[in-house]
């Protein structure tokens, strides 16, 4: 989740200004004693704000601390993730953390959001534990594969959801969503899909199996791509899927955001290699950078080689801290190489951040340096979406 602020107008309350206050003392902080007391006191002015609703608060925080440059803003930004996903105040001899689990899948058909079997949650439940989990955590899960439209939209009702499904962690259950009103998630070629779950142990236990003797993420990402994918796969008919490794939900959601930009650039190179018999070898891939004040994204236009029409597109967000400094350009080409994409062009010039006035979809780069919408040819019948969630 890219940490993108846009300023507000308006002055600063009294309750923003004492989050600035504290946020910038965090940063400000020469040592650890002195940390805890800044800690203390934050967490207690974002867990009446969260308990509040009072998201424009937060957001007013954010945006001037943002706006200043200032080092306070990571500290205010990591505060009020860490308590919105920790549900505070639903026991006080617990941690409760909200985590998710995420899977980057790609179809020439509707990516599913579904409502996941008991038999289903009991399977992953296992593979969680064993796998993922510290020993003796409490676990619930909810029953739902979200789409990112459909997860908890800032951080007051992640606080909220965060509370409610560490509730059923502490009664043992697992949590019911009720899908009806739900948003609809539109079609992408390239899309992610969120398990979420909730889980529990006594205060200051270990939470995850890396926080023991003998874990490590890695032994961790590998045993659940083996076990715990085989799990989701039923979940999604029709989709190639890769999971991404269970962790806290905003720091598990911001790793998906980065893995799917890869991941939608081998999407499309295999799309297009099996809508159009057009092997990786034979494709070009044209990258460029897309400005609207400041650089926001690079935009990959695929054409077949030799040919100049754009037949498919591929976005590639700049995430977080990543600016024109970020060497995004070599990453893309990397990649492209690696799906066996060798005719590849970067043109250096700014772009606008343009979309089709009709559909919506971005514009991608020509090889003429044109901004173009990307169309398959008639004869491969109806289009597929051609852009990344």
């Amino acid at each position: 989740m890219k940490r993108t602020r846009q300023k507000r107008r308006g002055g600063l309350g009294r309750e923003a200004e004492q989050l600035i206050w504290l946020a910038t003392g965090l940063a400000e902080s020469g040592s650890r004693a002195e940390d805890h007391y800044w800690d203390r006191h934050l967490c207690a002015a974002l867990d009446r704000l969260l308990a509040d609703s009072d998201e424009e608060t937060l957001n007013a925080a954010l945006d001037h601390l943002y706006s200043a440059d200032s080092p306070g803003y990571d500290e205010l930004a990591d505060f009020i993730e860490s308590r919105a996903e920790s549900a505070p105040g639903v026991s006080p001899e617990h941690d409760i953390l909200l985590i998710a689990a995420p899977v980057l899948a790609w179809s020439r058909y509707r990516i599913p959001t579904t409502t996941v079997s008991p038999a289903a949650l009991a399977n992953l439940r296992v593979h969680l534990q064993a796998h993922v989990l510290a020993d003796h955590v409490k676990l619930a899960l909810a029953d739902f594969l979200f789409s990112p439209d459909q997860l908890p939209q800032g951080y007051s009702a992640t606080a909220e959801f965060a509370a409610k499904l560490g509730q059923s962690a502490l009664s043992g259950r697992d949590l019911h969503i009720e899908t009806e009103g739900m948003p609809e998630t539109a079609q992408f070629l390239s899309d992610t899909r969120y398990l979420l779950a909730a889980i529990v142990v006594p205060k200051g236990e270990a939470l995850f199996g890396w926080q023991q003797a003998g874990g490590s993420r890695d032994q961790s990402l590998s045993q659940w791509r083996k076990q715990g994918g085989a799990c989701l796969m039923p979940l999604l008919p029709g989709c190639a899927m890769e999971v991404v490794l269970p962790d806290a939900y905003f720091a598990a959601s911001r790793q998906a955001d980065k893995d799917s930009r890869p991941y939608a650039i081998r999407a499309s190179v295999a799309f297009l290699g099996a809508e159009m018999e057009a092997p990786a070898g034979n494709l070009r891939a044209v990258i460029a950078p897309f400005h609207e004040r400041d650089l926001e994204e690079y935009r990959v236009g695929l054409t077949l080689r030799g040919k100049d029409e754009v037949v498919h597109g591929v976005v590639w967000p700049l995430l977080g801290a990543e600016d024109d400094n970020a060497d995004s350009p070599a990453q893309i080409e990397a990649v492209l190489r690696d799906c066996g994409v060798t005719e590849i062009v970067n043109l250096d010039h700014r772009f606008p951040l343009e979309y089709c006035d009709d559909c919506g979809a971005p514009l991608y780069p020509s090889p003429e340096g044109e901004i173009v919408h990307a169309e398959m040819p008639e004869e491969h019948g109806e289009p597929t979406p051609r852009h990344l969630h």
